[in-house]
């Protein structure tokens, strides 16, 4: 089959990541996947520099736009099925009608309620199915009306790395000069309110009265990067935080750290979580939306019931005063990531699923 992912996201975030991945694996099942994404953007360069055949928009192009490229490229009857994964990319197949032409699937992978408009409301009941990243997404979708047997479930995956050997873990530190006695926690996300740095930041500021080596790395970018750092000169931690902005290559973050902090509420899932615990790193994070799908308190990482930066103090303190448990959890988190969570595990399901919405389809 030769499905066409559409992806308008100017922003290289999890769900773009997600992206590359399934394309990456289902050419690599033999099925030529094609993408629609905006042109000079993160997502479309990684996809050209793969191989993977990109058909490009403007870099400022409306989801009208989009939609006259891609019912051109659906009235040539190349593609089998349409793949939408995020809502710019829904709008435009919508407006495009690619629904009346060939299925149409859209990745559901943020935790907060479906819009009430109409127009919101059109453009998901349009979709043959609805692929949400956790239960607790499905949910949110459900209640909205769309009917549950057009919601399939489908857990972001992650390409598990080997782990970070002595001598990387160095360069990695020694990237973002941290001393042999720090303590380094980190997080990596865009900066927005709901990503809950500020909750990182503060927790921080409590650690260092107990362990005045304890340091933060942020890695990524985004409109609250500047509030945050007057926060920690506020708070006075100024110099025990790094702002790294963007990192391409995120692998270099994980092999930096001790311990990786999520404290974002309601996520969907949480690729960056993934990310973390596939690289055996010790998870501390909010037992919130679809976190608990994935992190089992106390088995595979610390789930934080006090969402206050209090509660993730406590949570943190119990990993760096005991270095036993923090190593049990990274290594059962890698685990929990290799035995449930791999992308080659979410591509064959999404491969299912397109294989059954295309004979669906056929018989119509």
């Amino acid at each position: 089959m030769t499905p066409l992912y559409v992806d308008l996201e100017p922003e290289w975030r999890g769900g773009q990541n997600q992206a590359l991945l399934t394309l990456r694996g289902l050419r690599a099942r033999g099925h030529p996947a094609e993408l629609l994404a905006l042109r000079g953007r993160p997502l479309a360069d990684r996809a050209q520099a793969e191989g993977i055949p990109v058909h490009g928009v403007g870099r400022r192009a409306t989801r009208l736009q989009a939609a006259l490229v891609l019912r051109r490229l659906v009235a040539q009857r190349r593609f089998d099925l349409v793949h939408a994964n995020e809502p710019h990319a829904l709008t435009a197949a919508w407006l495009a009608g690619v629904h009346r032409r060939v299925p149409l699937v859209v990745s559901r992978r943020v935790g907060f309620p479906l819009r009430s408009n109409p127009v919101a409301r059109a453009r998901y009941h349009a979709a043959q199915r609805i692929i949400a990243i956790s239960r607790f997404a499905a949910d949110r979708v459900i209640a909205r009306g769309i009917p549950s047997e057009r919601v399939e479930i489908i857990h972001e995956g992650i390409e598990a790395p080997p782990q970070p050997a002595a001598l990387a873990r160095e360069q990695a530190r020694q990237r973002w000069d941290i001393g042999e006695d720090d303590k380094l926690l980190g997080d990596v996300g865009y900066l927005v309110p709901q990503k809950r740095h500020e909750v990182l930041v503060r927790a921080l500021a409590i650690l260092r009265q107990q362990f005045p080596h304890c340091r933060l790395l942020v890695a990524g970018d985004g409109p609250d990067r500047e509030s945050l750092k007057r926060l920690t000169r506020e708070l006075g931690v100024e110099s025990a935080v790094q702002f790294a902005g963007f990192v391409e290559d995120v692998a270099q973050v994980y092999a930096a750290l001790d311990v990786f902090v999520f404290p974002a509420r309601e996520e969907g899932l949480g690729n960056a979580l993934l990310g973390a615990m596939a690289c055996g790193l010790p998870v501390v994070a909010a037992a919130s939306g679809g976190v608990p799908e994935l992190v089992e308190d106390g088995r595979n990482g610390l789930l934080v019931t006090d969402f206050r930066a209090e509660g993730f103090a406590a949570a943190l303190a119990r990993l760096l005063n005991d270095a036993n448990l923090a190593k049990r959890l990274g290594t059962a988190g890698r685990e929990s990531i290799l035995q449930h969570f791999t992308a080659d595990a979410m591509v064959a399901k999404t491969l299912r699923l397109y294989d059954k919405l295309i004979l669906e389809s056929s018989h119509a």
